[in-house]
């Protein structure tokens, strides 16, 4: 009754236009044990990523590596990171039977709803990538996002993948049980402190930080130039590569997920197969996606804490693109927007800023202002802006950074407007 019902829901849904998340609420209210029973018996295991920034990335990633080394992988690649948009995501090919045929299932899920998912199924592997201030209004403080995440690590039955350079999720360590297999991944120590800061430091406990020297299951990071990379396991080499996707948070993001399926597939893991899977990722939807806009590439870049777009700007911040910024506050946004005075927006002076957008157009514009970044236009709505960047900018390469719900909502515009697929139609 639970997968007809889903199924049918499902369909209502894409008939509608959106709604990705609403077949597994569906679902839900009519088996709330529909998670454990469709997942149980996957040979390979349960991955769950969580963290603040790039989780649809690297679990796209991740699971791209195992489909490179013959794995059956069940994910959820819309981005939908509550346990309901898990089951929405398993829908469109689950049998009447219920039981999910795969695998390993890779499901990214937010903070708080990992910790509701390993309720109804204990993971065998957990991924996590970083803490930051983010949707304090849901959160309250970032000491609750880090004890979230110590709570799932607790719950991993097999394994743990931890980020090394970040202060709150490296002291997870001394949380978990001698018999779950620990691994970490991280920028070489020789060259992190060359990089821009990368996250927030938990200046309280930086002296309880133990991270060891990396071992043959550790990933580290070796940035080569701004596109290029390497991941060093040990003896073990993983690239040199380059991505779709660029920046220093998709290299991150990279070594996370070549990390974990290192840990994940054992001896069977293989360097080529991971580079080869790594080179032909493209951008998850929206983030670091790049559409041909009559004949420039326009560039969509979520942003949403200081961390994430404190690395955006570093990454993007100083070409000469034309730009717009578009800032919602509706609830999966956060709504306290004051965040925006912890990033710094010098880059941006000098080719200043097109256009601020979306419902915080004018706070955005202000801060911007600050920081003595010329603004040329502002216009919360977003349909309206969106039109006169393409209007008025239609000769030259153009950048978005948006907020999740601005970035929902631009990028199905830009897909009715090119016949992009929408929401939901991405294959993982």
């Amino acid at each position: 009754m639970a997968v007809i019902a889903g199924k049918t829901a499902r369909l209502a849904t894409r008939f509608r236009g959106g709604g990705s998340a609403a077949p597994g609420l569906v679902v839900e209210r009519i088996d709330p044990q529909f998670l454990a029973y469709s997942l149980a018996g996957l040979r390979d295991g349960v991955v769950v990523v969580t963290g603040t920034n790039g989780k649809t990335t690297t679990t796209k990633m991740l699971a791209a590596i195992l489909r490179a080394h013959g794995k059956r992988v069940f994910s959820n690649p819309t981005g939908s990171n509550f346990t309901r948009g898990v089951i929405s995501a398993m829908l469109g090919d689950l049998p009447l039977s219920g039981r999910l045929d795969a695998d390993v299932a890779v499901v990214e899920l937010d903070e708080w709803h990992a910790l509701q998912f390993a309720k109804v199924v204990r993971p065998t592997h957990a991924l996590l990538l970083n803490v930051a201030r983010d949707q304090l209004d849901r959160f309250a403080e970032i000491d609750t996002t880090a004890r979230l995440l110590a709570s799932l690590a607790t719950q991993a039955t097999t394994g743990v993948v931890l980020n090394r350079d970040d202060s709150f999720v490296a002291r997870i360590r001394g949380q978990l049980d001698a018999d779950v297999e620990v691994a970490w991944f991280g920028v070489d120590p020789e060259v992190v402190d060359d990089l821009p800061p990368l996250h927030e430091a938990d200046v309280r406990f930086l002296d309880q930080m133990e991270v060891p020297p990396a071992g043959e299951r550790d990933g580290l990071l070796h940035p080569i130039d701004a596109v290029s990379f390497r991941v060093d396991l040990g003896s073990q080499r993983v690239g040199p590569l380059e991505l779709r996707q660029r920046g220093l948070a998709a290299m991150i993001n990279a070594t996370a997920a070549t990390t974990a399926a290192r840990q994940v597939l054992g001896d069977a893991f293989s360097c080529d197969d991971a580079a080869r899977a790594l080179r032909e990722v493209t951008p998850p939807f929206g983030r670091g996606e790049v559409i041909n806009a009559d004949g420039h590439p326009l560039e969509l870049v979520l942003v949403k804490n200081p961390a994430g777009f404190t690395v955006a700007l570093g990454t993007y911040g100083g070409e000469p693109v034309t730009t717009m910024i578009a800032i919602n506050d509706d609830y999966a946004d956060g709504q306290d927007v004051s965040w925006l005075y912890d990033v710094n927006f010098e880059s941006l002076r000098h080719k200043g800023v097109a256009l601020t957008a979306g419902a915080r157009a004018y706070d955005m514009a202000l801060r911007l202002d600050y920081d003595d970044v010329v603004v040329d236009a502002v216009e919360p709505d977003l349909e309206r802006a969106l039109g006169r960047l393409l209007r008025d900018y239609s000769q030259e390469p153009r950048r978005i950074f948006c907020t999740y719900t601005a970035m929902m909502r631009l990028r199905r515009m830009l897909a009715a407007r090119y016949g992009l697929a929408n929401f939901g139609e991405e294959q993982g």
